[in-house]
Parts: structure tokens; C-alpha cells; sequence
């Protein structure tokens, strides 16, 4: 494989590419500039979400047929989903200090995003010293089942439900939102083809 090919040179280059085009972001009357950093940790949490409820999905679905495929994309994905979930949190302090002028550590679903950050790196640390498929597949179903169930009992605090973005009725922002969360999207398939290409010599 080339190094042009490489799944992993391939997300570091996505990785600029978002940053380029989160730089020419649409303003924001209230918040102006700074409203891209919501883009990007709006997209970023987004495409975390994504990865691990792909990983679950996988996951069942590798539980039910043992179908090694399943095994697989379930533990990339899996892994692939912490990352960014773990990364979207600077972007979110970012946010919070540019466009409310302070770090509100306090707020409950910054705390539960901590929380989950830390559990599910620890979680996936320990999934792949054991390096067992079925195990995997199972926390990883149930580690996204556990974390929409919490968030979806969070109290809103500075995340006004449901979409301040596509109920904004500006076209251009909730285009722009679209396309930076493809990007986004797109940067995760490839840290998870990488993390297959990792899986695949130990086996074979």
C-alpha cells in the first residue's frame, strides 16, 4: 500500500481539510467568528455519535451471525468513536471561552461527555488486551446504549434542544454544518479503515 493510500495519511489530510474549510465558516450575528467553533465541535460530537452507534449496530449484528467482518468493523468503529469522542471535548472548551467567556466545567453534559470520554477510553484500553470479538462487540453495543440513555435524561444547560443550527432557518449555515459534518464523517472511515489495516496481520 502506497503511502498515498494509507488510511491513516488519508485522516491527517482530512484533518486539515477541516480545519481549512472551519476557518471560512459562515459569521454568526451574535456570536460572529467564534460560531465556528461550534461547527466543528457541533460536527465533531456528531460524527463521535456516529462511529459508536455504528459500532453497536455492528456489534449486534456480529453477536447474532458471528460473522468475523462484523467483529472487525465493530472494533474499529468502536475505537474510531472514542477518538473523536475524546477530541471533541477541547474544541467544546473552546467554544464555551470564546463565546461565553468562561469554562462552565459544571455544566452536566460537559460533565457526562468527561465522564464518558474516561470510561470509554479505559473501556476500549481494556477490550483490546483482552482481544476477544465477542466481548468487544457486546460493550460496544452497550456502551452506546448506556450513553444515549443518559444523555437523553441530561438537562439542557448550553445546548438548547433541538438544533439551534437547522432551526435557524439560515441555509447557508445549516449547509455549511452539512458539509463540515460529512467531512467529519468521512475523517472517521478513515481512522477506522486504519484501525482494521492494524487488526489484520495478527489475524492472519
Amino acid at each position: 500500500m502506497s503511502k498515498l493510500k494509507s488510511p491513516l495519511i488519508l485522516f491527517v489530510i482530512m484533518l486539515a481539510v477541516i480545519a481549512v474549510v472551519t476557518l471560512f465558516g459562515p459569521e454568526e450575528k451574535s456570536l460572529g467568528a467564534n460560531v465556528r467553533y461550534v461547527y466543528l465541535h457541533g460536527a465533531w460530537v456528531l460524527a463521535a455519535e456516529v462511529a459508536l452507534i455504528l459500532a453497536g449496530v455492528t456489534g449486534l449484528l456480529a453477536l447474532l451471525n458471528n460473522r468475523p467482518v462484523f467483529y472487525r468493523w465493530s472494533t474499529a468503529l468502536g475505537r474510531s468513536g472514542i477518538v473523536f469522542w475524546v477530541s471533541y471535548l477541547p474544541p467544546s472548551l473552546l467554544a464555551m471561552q470564546t463565546n461565553w467567556n468562561g469554562l462552565f466545567l459544571a455544566e452536566p453534559r460537559f460533565r457526562l461527555a468527561l465522564t464518558f470520554a474516561v470510561v470509554g477510553v479505559l473501556l476500549q484500553a481494556g477490550l483490546w488486551l483482552i482481544n476477544r470479538p465477542p466481548y468487544t462487540a457486546a460493550a460496544n453495543t452497550l456502551f452506546i446504549i448506556t450513553l444515549r440513555y443518559v444523555f437523553s435524561n441530561a438537562t439542557y444547560v448550553m445546548h438548547p434542544p433541538p438544533s439551534p443550527i437547522f432551526n435557524s432557518g439560515l441555509w447557508g449555515v445549516i449547509s455549511f454544518f452539512v458539509a463540515l459534518n460529512a467531512l467529519a464523517l468521512l475523517a472517521v472511515f478513515f481512522l477506522t479503515r486504519w484501525f482494521i489495516t492494524l487488526d489484520q496481520p495478527a489475524r492472519s
